[in-house]
């Protein structure tokens, strides 16, 4: 069919040519788009020189930035289908259309859904906690591209998406919330209102770590809140809830309890990690 072609009219003449047509030719970029094209290519060259690109694992040479070399890639244990549609658990096998474990039969979480890219284990254990606790706010690209891709349908179905809330105290030591650092860069680009005020820590509590599931959930129990000044905003709407790693569920259990008690419809939750009883519990 060949290009499409419009009318090439000179600036000094007007559109109304009368009965002359002027020749049909395809358009070409400008000289200012040529240039600009060009020069981001010499820049790019340029910052590829200086910052190379390199495994996010093991610093490898790669030819792209923000990935993983093969084998670092095969030291992630991703979470793929089939697995249980609440708890986000890998299941055996697949028996067709949604499944629940028997942890989710058991014990129901608050909690619509849940989605992990990985087990919580090996090179993802090491990736979360140097964002976590090491400031490698270098490695955010890659791993808010992995939620994305892995909460494709909860944020299709989501209004909002709220990150997990720190305290106070802990927020002030760490100077950043990964939860929130990754709620922020998986609304680039989607319908979803990025909402981190909606969810506040209402008490302190104690760190999660050593602590058994039923100690857990005690100590979570209440320890989040919808403030009433935004209350409108959570009332009939569908929250996609941002964690780092789910162990137990109780944290991410006791934010949607507060978020549905705030007048939530669904509350899905999506993380980095799982604990799904081989990965190593999170510091």
């Amino acid at each position: 069919m060949g290009h499409t072609a419009e009318r090439l009219i000179p600036d000094d003449e007007d559109e109304d040519v009368g009965d002359a047509e002027a020749p049909l030719l395809p358009r070409r970029p400008g000289l200012m788009a040529r240039t600009a094209a060009r020069t981001r290519r010499h820049l790019t060259a340029l910052a590829d020189l200086i910052m190379p690109p390199l495994c996010r694992g093991c610093s490898a040479n790669l030819a792209d930035h923000d990935a993983l070399c093969p084998a670092c890639w095969n030291q992630i244990d991703f979470i793929r289908p089939p697995f249980c549609d609440r708890l986000g658990l890998p299941m055996p096998f697949d028996t067709g259309g949604k499944m629940l474990s028997a942890a989710a039969l058991a014990k129901p979480p608050i909690y619509d859904r849940a989605r992990a890219v990985a087990s919580y284990s090996g090179l993802m254990r090491d990736l979360v906690h140097d964002l976590k606790f090491r400031d490698r706010h270098d490695m955010r690209r890659l791993l808010s591209r992995w939620i994305r891709e892995t909460g494709r349908d909860l944020i299709a179905d989501a209004d909002l998406i709220v990150p997990v809330p720190l305290s106070r105290m802990r927020l002030m030591q760490r100077h950043f919330n990964q939860a929130a650092l990754l709620a922020q860069d998986a609304a680039v680009g989607t319908h979803l209102i990025y909402a981190p005020l909606v969810l506040v820590r209402a008490r302190k509590t104690k760190p999660q770590v050593g602590l058994t599931r039923r100690e857990r959930q005690k100590n979570v129990a209440g320890a989040f809140a919808v403030p009433e000044r935004h209350r409108a905003e959570i009332d009939g709407r569908n929250i996609l809830l941002i964690d780092d790693v789910i162990t137990t569920g109780a944290t991410v259990g006791a934010c949607a309890r507060a978020l549905k008690k705030a007048g939530a419809r669904r509350v899905d939750v999506l993380a980095l990690a799982l604990v799904t009883g081989s990965g190593t519990e999170p510091a």
